[in-house]
């Protein structure tokens, strides 16, 4: 199953993967393009400082058949994200994103991600940077407001202000970024969804591209959101519950997409095997991403358990895969 999508064609944004830490690294993208050969997927954010002075092949390096497959970026200086964007560009990315979302005090120390949106000049001459020495699309990923700012005409600001640097697409996250007193997993969940900001926003910038992001996890309201907005970027759910993304795909992009659970396991047994001599990466680098492969069905515990047993695993042997599957479409024995 390899769905190679040439740079040149590429779909709309209808349906994006959220960039995730710790979970779309290229392994779970190169997963998440069996499911949706449409969709549009992007890295874990990487900072500028990471590319500029650490591995760039380690951070940049992606397979073929992610496209299309954006990088997103976490930094404040003009000239070090215009670098990292020519990095991008060079290694093939179909999109460089801007993070202006992360409430984590780490990035705040940084002074990027959410903050940012506190310095909407900045934003702009950031952007304004990277588009003088890419031709790629530069976009951004943000917030409706930092703290207690709960005005729309906050974020309607920063909008027009960036896009003066140039930027034409808005990935919004519907929420307000806390900056103070909430973990970042508490800032995905606490702050209130207000989508009608991000609709608000496309009618006063008709001609930008604006997504939606946050709390989206079924068909019905990805459906709503594409009345209002140009697209969506999902997150967890599409993490948790992959096999959603296959009825994205076939509802948003191909009336016809039909695979088979099966196929995909044999696929990424294959693709295990590739990586494994390509690169050394270890069979838990894969299956780790896979765990939800299985849900709704039964044997699904079975499944999750054995990609998850440290034993089985430290055999780095991609047939895990296949007896993993083995146990799926059993009934399973429900101890009372």
């Amino acid at each position: 199953m390899n769905h190679v999508l040439e740079p040149v064609s590429l779909p709309p944004r209808r349906l994006a993967v959220a960039p995730m830490l710790d979970w779309t690294d290229r392994h779970c993208r190169s997963f998440h393009r069996l499911l949706a050969p449409h969709a549009w997927l992007y890295t874990e954010m990487v900072t500028t400082g990471a590319l500029l002075h650490g591995d760039v092949p380690r951070h940049l390096r992606f397979s073929t058949d992610e496209h299309p497959v954006a990088l997103q970026l976490g930094g404040s200086e003009p000239a070090a994200l215009a670098a990292c964007a020519r990095l991008a560009q060079e290694w093939g990315y179909d999109e460089v994103n801007l993070n202006c979302g992360c409430p984590s005090e780490r990035v705040q120390n940084g002074a990027f991600g959410a903050c940012l949106m506190n310095e909407s000049a900045l934003v702009r001459d950031c952007i304004a940077a990277m588009q003088d020495v890419v031709t790629l699309p530069v976009t951004i990923k943000h917030r409706i407001g930092i703290d207690k700012i709960e005005d729309y005409a906050f974020v309607r600001d920063f909008v027009g202000e960036v896009a003066r640097g140039g930027c034409r697409t808005f990935i919004v996250h519907a929420r307000n970024a806390w900056l103070k007193g909430l973990s970042p997993k508490e800032n995905r969940e606490i702050p209130p969804l207000r989508y009608e900001f991000a609709h608000r926003l496309k009618q006063d910038f008709p001609d930008f591209e604006i997504l939606v992001n946050g709390g989206l996890s079924s068909t019905e309201q990805i459906e709503v959101q594409l009345g209002h907005v140009d697209g969506v970027m999902i997150g967890r759910e599409a993490y948790q519950n992959p096999w959603a993304l296959t009825e994205w795909e076939r509802r948003f992009f191909n009336a016809g997409w039909a695979p088979e659970r099966a196929a995909v396991i044999e696929a990424l047994i294959e693709y295990c095997a590739r990586e494994k001599a390509a690169h050394g990466t270890t069979v838990r680098a894969v299956v780790r991403h896979v765990l939800g492969l299985a849900n709704g069905l039964p044997g699904a515990r079975a499944f999750r358990r054995i990609l998850s047993d440290p034993q089985a695993l430290r055999a780095d042997d991609p047939e895990i895969l296949r007896r993993a599957w083995a146990e799926v479409g059993r009934e399973e024995v429900r101890v009372a």
